[in-house]
């Protein structure tokens, strides 16, 4: 596909994040002053949408805005980043998704998540809609919208022949196979180790896991370790993909930055190997900045990180 713009249809989630930062995560019962606040335009599958868009690729975004203030911000900034929203779906009475996203010095996150109209996005929403998935080169979901949505656009896109990138997150026990059954799923350690119930706590641990999920119906598995860097299998090679040394001040959108440029970039180059590394590469850049969309990296500085040594850190 060298030489044209990917098409690339998201389904999933569009938040407000209310972004609170601090010195440290508190603990149970403890109150603790923070340092600053900010409201920023998120949810995991704007987010991705948002990354695509700015890494060059055309992009339609699927999903629900509420009847809030929030909603017309979330549909105009989406809009102001190129991703094409005639399919975000207003709906009454309802509130847009919220998140509260507590982020500490080290960039360490923890997030609470208000579903809102994101709680209300339906296979019949996905299935009026089919036709933009058809036409997609690919299509990238998430698991923040309802599992039945999600579902439906995933049979849209294989009897269309349409690829399908999954993020599980957030991450579920027993996940539907059809869920697994897919061209890529890209989960981190602590998803990996929900879907598998098992620890992957090393890059040792990340190999098995990715042979597990292809095990279990995968074309493709990613496993990213954050600053462990990734590993890739395809069900015949297993492939470590070293970490890129960035100074991570906010994690919360790493994986949506991740997801997004690999699609992107496989859709450019057919090229999975090829295509995670860029995605690592974009993922890191997020992680080197503070909030969710506004951290997502522009394609002039991915390409540049790229042309620097990755970490040697051993596998």
């Amino acid at each position: 596909m060298s030489g044209t713009k990917p098409r690339i249809t998201v389904v999933g989630s569009i938040n407000m994040d209310l972004v609170v930062r601090s010195r440290k995560l508190p603990a149970p019962g403890e109150t603790i002053t923070a340092t600053d606040s900010v409201e920023s335009p998120g949810g995991k599958g704007a987010n991705q949408s948002v990354a695509a868009a700015r890494l060059g690729a055309d992009v339609i975004h699927l999903g629900r805005v509420g009847s809030d203030s929030f909603a017309d911000r979330l549909i105009d900034n989406l809009n102001n980043e190129g991703v094409a929203t005639d399919h975000v779906l207003r709906t009454p009475n309802i509130s847009s998704g919220l998140a509260v996203v507590m982020v500490e010095d080290s960039g360490e996150n923890s997030i609470v998540v208000v579903p809102g109209s994101n709680g209300e996005v339906t296979a019949v929403d996905v299935e009026q809609h089919a036709e933009i998935i058809r036409q997609s080169d690919v299509l990238v979901v998430q698991l923040e919208i309802p599992l039945d949505a999600v579902l439906a656009a995933i049979d849209i896109a294989r009897e269309a022949g349409v690829k399908v990138i999954v993020d599980p997150a957030p991450a579920v026990e027993n996940l539907p196979e059809e869920l697994l059954r897919v061209d890529v799923i890209c989960p981190n350690q602590s998803e990996a180790e929900i879907l598998l119930g098992t620890p992957v706590e090393s890059v040792q641990d990340a190999r098995q896991a990715a042979w597990q999920l292809v095990r279990r119906g995968a074309k493709n598995a990613i496993i990213t370790l954050g600053s462990e860097g990734a590993v890739l299998c395809n069900g015949e090679t297993l492939e470590f993909l070293a970490p890129f040394v960035v100074e991570a001040v906010d994690t919360t959108a790493a994986g949506d930055a991740f997801a997004g440029a690999l699609a992107v970039r496989w859709m450019e180059t057919g090229d999975l190997l090829q295509a995670t590394r860029f995605a690592c590469a974009a993922g890191a850049l997020a992680a080197s900045r503070h909030g969710a969309q506004p951290a997502m990296p522009r394609r002039d500085e991915v390409e540049s990180l790229l042309q620097q040594p990755a970490s040697t850190t051993d596998n």
